[in-house]
């Protein structure tokens, strides 16, 4: 590979990562794209050309990041060596990655987080990754929150289960790619959550259709044998980071059981109970 392509690939993922963080800031604020090109002066498209990853102008970098009130840096640095931070202006988001990150981690995978992701025009983030290169697995882990548009998280999930192993495969020499993936959607173990999982079962099933046996291995340090990959939902409990008794995740049989209580009432009930345990 000559220089000027190894230069254009990382451009395209410092792109792809900008994007991401333009993305996230605008869902975050609860705008449209018309709304930051209302205060930005932009482009719908160009925005959302942007969001997914097409390389732009400082200038237009600049403007968005004054609409969203977000501070401009330019740091030279690989975005994939953060990857044991967490997100720290999310914490909720942040402690669910960290209840998969560290037992996996402490088992001998090696361990990703916000892995930046492009495949041609969509760039995302994988939210925490494990894998053995020895062995050619792969565990990929997105962590929701909520779902206030059910449609377009598993719009973005779908696209990373169908090229998101084959792209980590290529970045990490993974040669002849990964012959055991494990896809898996934790939901915050929330009301909000189970509501709704509940009244959209049938989406869940179609698109999470495996239990939870591939993942409770990658968890107990074993590694699923070589197969079709698996995709699966699972509740999570955040505040498990603590080294609590109480089971971490259930599966999405249980999940729909209507037996099954919500240990957080939503989002800020998560955040103020991580709070008064000193973990956010």
């Amino acid at each position: 590979m000559s220089w000027y392509a190894s230069a254009d690939q990382e451009a395209l993922r410092l792109a792809a990562h900008v994007g991401v963080v333009i993305g996230d800031a605008r869902r975050t604020k609860g705008w449209t794209l018309r709304g930051v090109s209302e205060r930005c002066g932009l482009a719908v498209s160009s925005i959302h050309a942007i969001e997914h990853g097409r390389p732009a102008s400082l200038s237009s970098y600049a403007a968005i990041a004054d609409a969203l009130g977000l501070d401009l840096r330019l740091d030279l640095f690989d975005p994939r060596a953060r990857s044991h931070s967490l997100r720290a202006e999310d914490p909720v988001h942040s402690a669910m990655g960290e209840v998969i990150a560290r037992p996996v981690s402490t088992r001998g995978f090696q361990v990703s987080i916000d892995e930046p992701f492009q495949h041609y025009q969509f760039a995302g983030r994988a939210d925490v990754l494990a894998w053995d290169p020895g062995r050619r697995a792969l565990l990929h882990v997105e962590n929701r929150t909520r779902f206030p548009n059910v449609q377009e998280a598993i719009g973005s999930y779908n696209v990373k289960r169908r090229y998101l192993p084959g792209v980590l495969a290529d970045r990490w020499g993974v040669r002849g790619g990964f012959r055991s993936v494990t896809h898996v959607v934790a939901g915050l173990w929330s009301t909000e959550v189970l509501h709704v999982a509940r009244i959209r079962s049938a989406t869940f099933r179609a698109v999470c259709p495996d239990g939870i046996d591939d993942f409770e291995a990658w968890w107990s340090g074993s590694i699923p044998g070589p197969g079709d990959p698996t995709s699966t939902f699972i509740l999570l409990d955040p505040l498990s980071v603590g080294g609590g008794r109480r089971r971490p995740f259930v599966g999405l049989d249980v999940a729909l059981d209507p037996s099954l209580r919500a240990r957080y009432r939503g989002y800020a009930d998560a955040a103020e109970a991580l709070r008064r345990s000193g973990l956010a």
